[in-house]
């Protein structure tokens, strides 16, 4: 086992993974920027090295400077958490060359993983469903027709070169697909100056759906169940929950066994997610691997009562893993609670926590860095806190989460306390019937000033 384990990131993930590191009585060192100074993990780890200024270019993203951190701390592995190097093959690769374990994927397996296209053509391989559509660009006409056909409608023509929805087309049935074709190139030729196109079957009603695995080096992997992350802002995850109220038993295995194929196919080694689109019919298709443990991993360890960070410490240093796949018996949901004002359009609001008054009671986890008194540096992501609860049924765990939300006081800044508040209440939501288009349509109730 490790002895002294240096943790390559900042906040909450930091502070997550020292604290099991002194469950299992291993040391931690914490890395900081001059503006992280006054964080908890720095505060709570065993050591700490300041590893440069606010841009994180030349501190968390600094590689030599987080090398150099281990080499002089005898730190003998490096947990990158999520974010920053968490996935950079370049990272992995210097950690071996020094001989610091790297818990996390191999330089290699996030090579494999990180290119989409590469991964996908992997997961093809293994037999893991991905969304149908064309190889590649698509030469004429009568191929896009061709290919319309084998696809099945409604499909989705792309443009090679696009970005922000321009030369994109959804296109529902047989006598709209020339006219879709035309003029998608012809924006695509005008915004981009290249009319290639490919195509994609146009997933119904979509919702993100990722199964959690875990692979040893002997090759073996398992999987945790599944996590609803549908509800996301301009791609970013908002809240989530576990099990997704859209899961049936059988969809559960099927995914289950796809996420397992894929991670021993590839003899995963760690902690990863594998991650899916799901129709409205409950076709499931790999959307992309996070070689790397997630935000909303908390979610998961509640449900099954599970340390994540242990287990990808014990795969580090060679310990297999049980092979067992886990379900889900309880009902678990996570806000990410951001420094940010939802009222205008979630603009970031760093600054002063003047008053903070965490919830508590049975059920509730509060995973955070931050205390009153402390300076949120605008440098950063704006998360400062998870706010996790846990209960026998969903409607519970929204109850209690509505509890401890109104229980959250965070005063000196804005947060997005308010929008999940507002969620909690939503019929959609309370119904368990939501994509990933929710948040298109989703408008905050005016705030109610206090008398």
């Amino acid at each position: 086992m490790f002895k002294k384990v240096l943790i390559a990131n900042r906040g909450e993930i930091a502070l997550r993974v020292i604290r099991t590191c002194k469950e299992m009585g291993i040391k931690t060192v914490a890395v900081y920027s001059t503006a992280d100074a006054e964080s908890l993990h720095v505060k709570f780890a065993d050591e700490a090295v300041c590893i440069g200024p606010p841009s994180s270019t030349d501190s968390y993203l600094k590689i030599s400077n987080i090398i150099a951190a281990a080499e002089i701390t005898n730190a003998d592995a490096i947990h990158p958490g999520y974010g920053f190097l968490s996935e950079n093959a370049k990272f992995s690769k210097i950690c071996e060359e020094h001989k610091i374990k790297f818990i996390g994927a191999s330089a290699d397996m996030i090579e494999k993983m990180g290119d989409k296209a590469t991964a996908k053509a992997t997961m093809k391989e293994a037999g893991v469903p991905c969304v149908p559509g064309s190889d590649g660009i698509i030469e004429t006409y009568e191929d896009c027709e061709r290919i319309a056909e084998e696809t099945g409608y409604p499909v989705m023509l792309k443009a090679s070169a696009g970005g922000g929805g321009r030369g994109m087309r959804a296109v529902w049935k047989k006598e709209n697909l020339k006219a879709a074709w035309d003029s998608a190139r012809q924006e695509s030729k005008a915004a981009f100056g290249n009319d290639d196109m490919y195509m994609e079957k146009l997933i119904e009603e979509p919702r993100h759906i990722e199964i959690q695995v875990v692979g040893d080096s002997t090759g073996k992997a398992c999987h945790l169940s599944e996590r609803d992350c549908s509800i996301q802002r301009r791609h970013q995850k908002l809240t989530e929950e576990v099990p997704s109220p859209f899961m049936t038993d059988e969809l559960r295995e099927a995914m289950g066994k796809a996420a397992v194929k894929a991670a021993e196919y590839i003899n995963y080694e760690g902690a990863g997610t594998i991650e899916f689109l799901v129709d409205k019919h409950r076709n499931f298709y790999f959307m992309e691997m996070n070689t790397r443990i997630q935000v909303e991993h908390p979610i998961t360890e509640q449900v099954i009562d599970f340390d994540l960070i242990r287990e990808q410490i014990l795969v580090a240093a060679g310990v297999p893993i049980s092979g067992k796949n886990y379900l889900p018996n309880l009902h678990s949901i996570e806000c990410r609670i951001n420094a940010e004002d939802p009222y205008n359009d979630f603009r970031p609001s760093p600054g002063k926590i003047t008053t903070l008054h965490a919830p508590g009671g049975h059920g509730v986890r509060l995973d955070t860095h931050v205390y009153a008194g402390y300076t949120i540096p605008p440098n950063y992501d704006s998360m400062i806190a998870k706010l996790i609860t846990t209960a026998q049924t969903r409607e519970e765990a929204i109850h209690k989460m509505k509890r401890a939300l109104d229980e959250f006081v965070i005063e000196g800044i804005k947060t997005t306390i308010p929008f999940h508040r507002q969620l909690m209440d939503h019929p959609d939501y309370l119904a368990g019937n939501y994509t990933t288009k929710f948040m298109e349509d989703f408008k905050m109730a005016p705030k109610v000033e206090e008398e």
